[in-house]
């Protein structure tokens, strides 16, 4: 079963929140929660609130903690501000303020195969068996 959590409108851009991501995916969610504080970038900050709010859910389902894995960790990007910033001579400069939605899917690993993965499996069996024969 997968867990989702989101933020929307966060007025952060999507390319600062990727790279703090890029980290966390490689990680439980349990030990990402640990690592986020210390890597020294302010987008990590809310993307551990919507890792704990994805923990919090799962806990809600009643999954265990420690079965939790990432199935995906989605940076996309939201609307932009378009602001203006004083330029030389009494002009204006245009500038974006970028906003990001970010999406956490967490997954239990001792989950039950579903029909159509046991299929798989024996599939991949068989043809295992099959290339041992030659």
């Amino acid at each position: 079963m997968d867990i989702i959590a989101t933020q929307k409108y966060l007025i952060t851009s999507p390319k600062k929140l990727r790279e703090v991501a890029a980290v966390a995916k490689k990680l439980s969610p349990a030990r990402a929660l640990e690592v986020l504080p210390f890597i020294g970038k302010r987008a990590a900050g809310p993307l551990s609130k919507v890792i704990k709010s994805a923990i919090a859910n799962a806990k809600v389902k009643g999954e265990a903690e420690g079965d939790l894995v990432f199935k995906e960790i989605q940076i996309s990007e939201g609307p932009r501000l378009k602001r203006w910033r004083a330029g030389a001579h009494g002009r204006a400069k245009p500038f974006k303020k970028r906003m990001s939605h970010i999406r956490v899917v967490l997954t239990s690993v001792n989950r039950e195969l579903s029909s159509k993965d046991k299929e798989a499996n024996k599939v991949e069996e068989k043809k295992g068996k099959d290339v041992s024969k030659d």
